[in-house]
């Protein structure tokens, strides 16, 4: 596989901030097993876009359950650098956010990765990791 590359992952992402850092290790180990499955290329040394959009369910009007989407890049970030990517790549841009599942979606060329995430009606984290257009332009 080369860039781009994209991944799901089933399950509820673990914040960074949980006090039970074993289910932030269970949920890690969950994310090198789904990238491993599909990531077989050499380490990426060129700048990367890395976006993780969480698709949930919750009722729209009691979120409270869902984490912050800035606070699950970082467990992400920890099984990606060394995996995907070299641990000191310098110019990896990050984007998080998350999307409820009960809400109505337009997806124009939707990939089948992310189809797969859909077809499930369960919970998960779509990692999609591209070049970075032109890392010189953000500084």
């Amino acid at each position: 596989m080369i860039i781009p590359f994209e991944v799901i992952v089933f399950g509820k992402p673990i914040s960074q901030q949980t006090k039970d850092k074993s289910r932030l290790q269970s949920w890690q180990a969950t994310v090198r097993k789904a990238v491993k499955a599909s990531w077989s290329a050499p380490l990426v040394a060129e700048p990367l876009l890395v976006t993780l959009t969480h698709f949930y369910e919750a009722d729209p009007t009691n979120e409270s359950g869902v984490p912050d989407s800035d606070n699950i890049v970082r467990p992400v970030r920890e099984v990606l650098a060394g995996l995907v990517y070299p641990a000191d790549l310098a110019a990896i841009d990050f984007i998080s956010r998350r999307r409820n599942l009960n809400g109505t979606f337009r997806i124009r060329g939707m990939s089948p990765v992310l189809a797969e995430g859909f077809s499930k009606g369960s919970e998960f984290l779509h990692v999609k990791m591209q070049s970075l257009p032109d890392p010189a332009a953000l500084n």
